[in-house]
């Protein structure tokens, strides 16, 4: 399972709060068709899926403002991509908190 965190910034817009571009975002997750989970945050968003899922809706979200009007899009993406055995979200914040 792939885990991503993606923080998407429309840059050239008529105000600085992206707070309307980021609910845009939230519903095209909530909408995505891929079997994938996402969890808001206060700096980005994770998702957490197949790569394959995951890569696909990154693109979307990616190209989205530019479908709302904005001229320049910055997309800062990390991956974890672990294939030794099961790894969510869930059970990340888990193995620490194990260790606490």
């Amino acid at each position: 399972m792939a885990i991503a965190e993606v923080s998407i910034l429309p840059v050239g817009t008529a105000s600085t709060s992206i707070s309307p571009w980021v609910v845009d975002l939230q519903k095209l997750l909530d909408a995505a068709p891929e079997p994938i989970h996402h969890e808001m945050t206060g700096m980005s968003t994770l998702i957490e899926g197949s790569a394959a899922d995951v890569f696909a809706v990154l693109a979307r979200l990616h190209e989205a403002p530019f479908a709302r009007g904005a001229g320049r899009v910055y997309t800062v993406i990390k991956i974890d991509d672990r294939r030794d055995h099961e790894s969510t979200l869930a059970s990340k914040v888990k193995s620490v908190r194990d260790k606490l």
